[in-house]
Formats: C-alpha cells, structure tokens, sequence
C-alpha cells in the first residue's frame, strides 16, 4: 500500500466545471442559524463531498462569500448550488409541496436511524440547527422526521459539522443503496 500521491488524486476527482454539470444525489441540507462561518464552511466541503444537490441557508447562517468560510470550504462553496431564504418555514413547505421529505437532524422521541431510509424518503432535505440549540421546535414540527446519530459514549451531540459528515455519509450511503 502506498499513499496517492496529489496528481493521482487529481485524476479520480471531478473538475469544477464536470461537477457544475455532474448528476447529484437527491439530497439537500438546509443550514438554519449556525452561529459559525467556520461550520459553514467544512459542511460546503463536505457537502461537495457526497454531491448534494443544494445548501438551503435559512435565519442568521452566515453565507458566501466571506473569508472564514473559504478557509475551511477550500471553494466548495463555488461548486456547491446554494441560496439563501429569509424564512426557513415558507422555504420547508415550499420544499414539501415540491415532494422533498424533511429530516431533522435532532434527537426527539420518534428520531430514526439513517439506516431505516428508503427509496421513498427520496428526494429529501436534511435540516442541521444551531450549535447550542438545534432545530428549532417551529421547523421540527414541519418535518416529517428526525435522523438521530447513534452515540455510545457519554455525550449526546456531535460539532455540527461533524454530525454533517457522519449524517450525509450514511444518508448518501442509503440512497445509493435503494436506487441500485
């Protein structure tokens, strides 16, 4: 084994102009009141990561283009379609009403595991909610489930954007699965 070296890496990746033309996975993430340009940033790169077909900013998310979140997007915020939407209840039922399901990520007493999706959960947003708070219990009520990361330590929350990348992974994962 023997790590790739950047130009091999180069070569398995999309450009920026294949990806701005490139199929994307039927899944958007929706960003409503993340306090940090920082988060906002590594969930663009993640983001770009699993092709996520849109980043929904909602409240006082922080949105390109500012410095900070550059920094830790390293331009996927240049690749990745995204707006922003004053209301983020007007944007959801939008959303609904154009056949999305609405996932919060949160812990409530119904949450489900990403591993119980299925074809039908399709085409689907995902919404990640402020780092101290979450989702708001007004947008809660407009979705039609919570996504709940397993946790078996002490803790009970992940860094958003950490919950981003272990929830789109496995979000991403099912999709693929169920469209096979």
């Amino acid at each position: 084994m023997r790590k790739l070296t950047h130009e091999e890496l180069v070569t398995r990746r999309l450009s920026p102009e294949q990806a701005s033309s490139a199929a994307r996975h039927p899944i958007g993430v929706l960003l409503h009141d993340i306090r940090s340009l920082y988060n906002v940033g590594s969930i663009f790169r993640t983001c770009d990561a699993f092709r996520i077909d849109h980043v929904y900013l909602t409240g006082f998310t922080p949105r390109p283009p500012r410095t900070e979140i550059s920094k830790t997007a390293l331009g996927a915020e240049l690749v990745v379609p995204h707006s922003y939407h004053p209301s983020a209840a007007e944007l959801i039922g939008s959303l609904r009403d154009k056949g999305h399901c609405i996932a919060a990520a949160e812990i409530t007493d119904d949450s489900r595991d990403a591993d119980s999706l299925v074809a039908t959960d399709f085409p689907m947003v995902i919404i990640l909610g402020n780092e101290l708070t979450g989702v708001p219990d007004e947008l809660l009520g407009l979705c039609h489930m919570a996504i709940e990361i397993p946790m078996y330590g002490t803790k009970h929350s992940l860094n958003v954007s950490v919950a981003a990348g272990v929830l789109l992974a496995a979000i991403t994962a099912r999709y693929r699965e169920e469209s096979a």
